[in-house]
């Protein structure tokens, strides 16, 4: 009978393993599809773990269901993970930490709307707080949780009477431990009227024993041992191989013919509970200790005394070191949750300042690169000023060549005017007085006219040709730059020889294109003072086909071209070459000197 018992259990307990192992399997096959799906599969499998006494793993799925569950705000499952906490607590003999939990369970139910699950969570709820009241021998708070329980159970209208017959029956005992023996007589009485427990339940055996114990308390022994027996019969028949509550029939008997004085029936049932009890249940070991060093005498009943002070010694140990493990699970488990939320913090600030950082880092860019910009456009102003004002000095050479014109025009003017003409004029009067004299004399005065008449055709010859001849030729742009060459070698300490092709039209080449020869002359010679540390420079300005060549040459340190860097003096050069459209071309070696060839369009 005991071997089946123990079968029976062993695969009770296997199926449910493999129940939970077959929820885990699909749990990770689903965890990262939807997590509150992995909450309620955590959950099941807590519970499942609960229901088998194992107590380390429940507590290890039903934390992380109900880290998900706080994410989630999932309040009804919060509850249900107290729930299990609680009845998880009082199994442990954790009762302070059971009803704690419990209260938390109506804390978060009170704040739902009370569906009809809310409330059978809530009737659950106050049947532990009951079964917990009643191990603390507080049986006044554990009836008053019974009847809340049952009246929760009743408001709903599809209840469960057989459920209300269960919390009846704990109120039964309730009012037999605190010795209200007429109140537990009528509670059990109406259990077995009822009939909602049927014949064939074990449940109802167990109330006809509580009923048979409770009048043998109250020295009613009407119908003793009579019902005991029925009960233990039917018990054992519905349960074969012995179970709980065989244990506790067999103490009453034994207790029942204690009392009568048969000791030999006494010591029967009562080695008959505590053989079952070795098997099955450690706790009812400890009461048929307690019932055989009573029933016992001498040195037996010493004996098993004794060893019911050294077992109930080693049970409170368990238990306070299973209540220790598991506070330490609940602190570890809300230690690391608090690390969690540290780390996150800290991941939150992290990311905070790594957006401060970016944003401050595109500022600092914007601001740079509008800085750059405004320096661009700075310069790009200053350029044009430059250029107007070598404009403007270009115009009022210009206008200094003019005037120069038109003054010597008006000199060549009053020359011929007062000098040519006057003369002419005198001759002509000479030789109309010569005509009437045919002498010697008058032929030879005539002769001298006429020589005087050739030097005046010279001279007029001479003005023509100068009239003819650009007395400022060569002048003009060429004098400018000629001008600029004078000026910066002077300040720079430097020899240089300036020529030009004199085929070269200044007047037909655009102003634009005589502004960036100008400043490129101006800013190659300040780059050999600054850079090439040259003494002699050669500038040379010639014409090919259609297009203006400027030469500029020096004698100083030269450069590698492959290796150097574009400057800003470069980059000016080629932004002026390239708005001129011509092209550039840099010849420089270490030690002998550079030379620069721009070639422009004339047009």
């Amino acid at each position: 009978m005991f071997l089946l018992l123990s079968n029976f259990l062993s695969a009770q307990i296997e199926s449910k393993l493999k129940y939970i192992d077959s929820i885990k399997k699909h749990v990770l096959t689903r965890k990262n599809l939807d997590s509150v799906f992995y909450a309620n599969a955590q959950f099941i499998i807590g519970q499942q773990y609960r229901k088998t006494q194992m107590g380390d793993s429940a507590y290890y799925h039903l934390k992380k269901a109900e880290k998900i569950y706080h994410e989630k705000n999932a309040i009804f499952n919060l509850a249900e993970v107290n729930y299990e906490y609680a009845i998880l607590q009082k199994n442990e003999n954790d009762l302070t930490a059971s009803e704690l939990s419990s209260v938390e369970v109506l804390k978060l139910c009170d704040a739902l709307s009370q569906s009809r699950d809310v409330i059978k969570l809530k009737a659950d709820t106050y049947y532990n707080l009951a079964q917990v009241f009643h191990f603390l021998s507080q049986y006044e708070k554990s009836i008053e949780y019974v009847y809340k329980s049952m009246d929760l159970e009743r408001s709903i209208s599809d209840y469960n009477e057989r459920s209300i017959e269960v919390s009846k029956n704990l109120l039964g005992i309730t009012y037999q431990k605190a010795g209200q023996y007429q109140k537990a007589l009528e509670t059990f009485k109406s259990i077995l009227d009822a009939k909602v427990i049927k014949t064939d339940d074990p449940s109802y055996y167990t109330t006809m024993d509580n009923y048979a114990y409770t009048k043998f308390l109250a020295k009613d022994t009407s119908g003793i041992p009579g019902l005991f027996f029925k009960a233990l019969r039917s018990i054992d028949s519905l349960n074969p191989g012995g179970s709980y509550r065989v244990i506790i029939v067999n103490q009453h008997i034994a207790e029942y013919y204690q009392s009568e004085g048969k000791i030999d029936s006494a010591l029967f049932y009562a080695y008959k509970a505590k053989e079952i009890a070795d098997k099955f249940h450690r706790d009812e070991v400890l009461t048929s200790l307690k019932l055989l060093s009573k029933i016992e005498t001498g040195d037996k009943a010493l004996k098993y005394l004794n060893e019911y002070v050294r077992l109930n010694d080693s049970i409170q140990k368990e238990e306070r070191a299973l209540r220790n493990k598991s506070a330490r699970i609940r602190y570890e488990t809300k230690e690391k949750e608090q690390q969690l939320a540290e780390v996150s913090k800290e991941r939150l600030w992290l990311l905070f300042i790594s957006i401060g950082v970016i944003l401050t880092s595109i500022l600092i860019y914007i601001v740079i690169t509008q800085r750059n910009k405004n320096k661009e456009l700075k310069f790009i102003q200053e350029q044009q000023e430059a250029n107007e004002e070598i404009y403007n000095l270009m115009l009022n050479q210009s206008d200094n060549i003019e005037e120069a014109r038109a003054a010597e025009k008006k000199r060549i003017s009053e020359e011929l005017h007062d000098g040519v003409l006057g003369r002419l004029f005198g001759t002509r009067l000479s030789l109309d007085s010569l005509n009437m004299n045919n002498s010697p004399e008058a032929i030879k005065t005539r002769s001298q006219y006429i020589e005087g008449l050739k030097t005046i055709e010279q001279d007029i010859r001479k003005v023509s040709h100068e009239l003819n001849t650009d007395f400022v030729s060569g002048g003009g742009f060429k004098d400018i730059i000629k001008t600029l060459v004078d000026t910066q070698c002077l300040a720079y300490g430097l020899k240089y020889t300036f020529t030009h092709d004199d085929d070269i039209d200044w007047d037909s080449i655009p102003n634009k294109t005589k502004i960036h020869f100008y400043r490129i002359i101006q800013e190659t010679l300040h780059n050999i003072y600054k850079h090439a540390k040259a003494s002699a420079v050669k500038i040379n300005f010639k014409r090919e086909n259609n297009n203006i060549l400027l030469l500029l040459s020096d004698d100083g340190a030269g450069f590698d071209v492959t290796r150097a860097k574009s400057g800003i003096g470069l980059k000016n050069m080629n932004s002026r070459i390239k708005e001129i459209g011509g092209r550039i071309n840099i010849v420089s070696e270490p030690g002998k000197g550079t030379t620069v060839t721009i070639e422009a369009p004339k047009n």
